[in-house]
């Protein structure tokens, strides 16, 4: 009879130590997702700050109508649901690479819920370089719709809403401008702002927030430098 109450025990015991670990380790690997996420979530802040604070005033040279003229346009493409700029900094050289072509793309999430913003990444060597993503056929030149592939890079998903708007500085005593599209050719925003909200709230998790990045250069784009 005690070597039974004993064995029950000691299979009590166990038992025990066997949910304990159970639910140790869901714990953990729920702390270990959650810190993932967190760490996800502000990896793409700081590119989007850091990409938006490498861009470049080049041109491109783009065909501008059906004579086989060439139109020289400053290179940036901004509406509300895309956009196209160069910079110094790229997901997979950072910093210290070439310029590169950066596209970036709202669109539709997985199932079509919710929406998704992606980026993909080209070389930049020149005007004819970037003159590839313009469409002729008009008066003026513009911009190609951006496709994804097996290379674009998922920055956000799962997006109750995402969309683009551009400031611009106006003479005082007028207050600068956000506009959703940005029109003006002879140079750049002065500061670039990412709305976008997760679609399903969680106040325990670091959630993208919407970004305001000024833009610090001041070269016109358009215009000849003497060095």
């Amino acid at each position: 009879m005690e070597l039974l109450i004993a064995i029950l025990l000691l299979s009590l015991l166990s038992i025990a130590i066997v949910v304990s670990l159970r639910v140790g380790l869901s714990a953990m690997t729920k702390v270990d997702a959650r810190l993932m996420s967190n760490r996800r979530v502000a990896g793409v802040e700081r590119v989007l700050e850091q990409e938006i604070a490498g861009i470049m005033p080049v041109t491109a040279d783009c065909l501008g109508g059906g004579d086989g003229n060439i139109a020289r346009i400053a290179f940036f493409q901004g509406e509300e649901q895309a956009m196209r700029l160069v910079s110094s900094y790229s997901l997979q050289e950072g910093s210290r690479g070439l310029p590169t072509i950066l596209e970036y793309l709202v669109m539709p999430g997985e199932n079509n819920v919710g929406v998704r913003l992606v980026v993909n990444e080209h070389l930049y060597s020149g005007p004819r370089t970037a003159g590839q993503f313009c469409a002729p056929g008009g008066p003026l030149a513009v911009f190609l719709p951006i496709q994804t592939g097996p290379a674009s890079f998922v920055l956000a998903d799962k997006l109750a809403y995402c969309h683009f708007s551009f400031r611009e500085l106006r003479p005082p005593p007028q207050d600068p401008l956000w506009r959703p599209i940005w029109t003006q050719q002879r140079y750049l925003p002065s500061a670039i702002r990412i709305d976008m909200a997760p679609m399903i709230p969680n106040s325990a998790a670091l959630e993208p927030v919407s970004l305001t990045m000024p833009v610090h250069v001041t070269r016109l784009p358009m215009e000849e430098y003497a060095y």
